[in-house]
């Protein structure tokens, strides 16, 4: 990656991060201004924005610093502006004239004091960006995944197909599953779909998964049991089975030639009311601006090789 490449990639990154704070509140120009004056220092300028948002308002104005000759924070501005004008059914203008710090704060100060303004403060102050680990699954490439993405914008992209979607609803999600029985009260581990009871190794009694485990979430050795579930192609069914039920244990799923993915996700509606998705593209294991870089250079891939495998 050349010099001016990269200093583009670590602009938007960080263009993308001020604005995923404050919910896309700032507009992408002063945003992308914002970042040039401070060095691509997000969390200072976050910092400085909450500490004029309590102060009271300066009626000296500066004059709006032009953009005219730094051509990669133009071509940062025209990508940013792009991606949100083809989200929205009924985009917004631009406003006429953009301000520095102290006007991004008075624009935070005006706005009501819900439960998810203050969330979106103490978050900023804290420099955090909530992540939640949720299970994805494209059913034309028969594939899923896991990812870390934001709570208030849980979407990601297959990257067989590059579509992007929703996640799988919790009540369909399926995996490695903890168990709590309610007769001998033990807990215990097992493959399950979310809703589909599973006979406790201990004392038999059919119990349902209390929630499906993230892969990451998972170290150590795995039970010494043997899957065995109520399922009619389970490999090591139990009896009284359930006709009509299908084993989400993988080996049960290769030996009866059924596809990986038992539920897809819903291919994402984006109605342009949150930041750009590359925020959304989180492993589970990589830190924030690492998914951003990776995302970033997958949409180069895109750009640079539409129809390859």
């Amino acid at each position: 990656m050349d010099r001016q490449r990269q200093d583009e990639v670590e602009l938007e990154k960080s263009v993308r991060r001020l604005r995923e704070k404050f919910y896309g509140k700032v507009s992408i120009k002063r945003a992308v201004i914002l970042m040039r004056q401070h060095h691509n220092d997000h969390d200072l300028v976050c910092r400085r924005i909450i500490l004029f948002k309590d102060q009271k308002e300066d009626t000296d104005s500066e004059d709006e610093e032009s953009l005219d000759d730094d051509p990669v924070a133009l071509r940062v501005v025209d990508k940013l502006k792009q991606e949100e004008e083809q989200k929205k059914k009924k985009p917004k203008t631009d406003p006429k004239n953009d301000e520095d710090i102290k006007e991004v704060a008075q624009q935070m100060k005006v706005l009501q004091l819900t439960e998810e303004n203050l969330r979106m403060f103490n978050n900023a102050q804290k420099n955090l960006i909530p992540p939640t680990n949720r299970q994805f699954s494209c059913q034309s490439c028969d594939n899923m995944w896991w990812r870390r993405v934001p709570k208030r914008k849980q979407v990601s992209r297959c990257r067989m197909c590059r579509c992007r979607y929703d996640p799988v609803p919790y009540d369909k999600m399926w995996g490695f599953a903890e168990f709590h029985c309610p007769t001998c009260q033990r807990s215990f581990r097992g493959f399950a779909q979310m809703g589909t009871p599973s006979p406790c190794y201990n004392c038999q009694t059919p119990v349902l998964p209390s929630f499906i485990i993230p892969p990451r979430k998972t170290p150590g050795p795995r039970s010494k049991h043997q899957h065995s579930c109520f399922a009619e192609d389970c490999y090591n069914r139990r009896e009284p089975h359930v006709p009509g039920t299908h084993c989400v244990h993988p080996q049960s799923r290769h030996r009866n030639g059924l596809p990986k993915v038992i539920h897809p996700s819903e291919e994402h509606d984006s109605t342009g009311s949150t930041v750009a998705t590359c925020l959304s593209q989180g492993s589970l294991i990589c830190d924030i601006d690492s998914l951003i870089l990776e995302d970033l250079q997958e949409q180069d891939e895109e750009d640079n090789g539409e129809g390859s495998n």
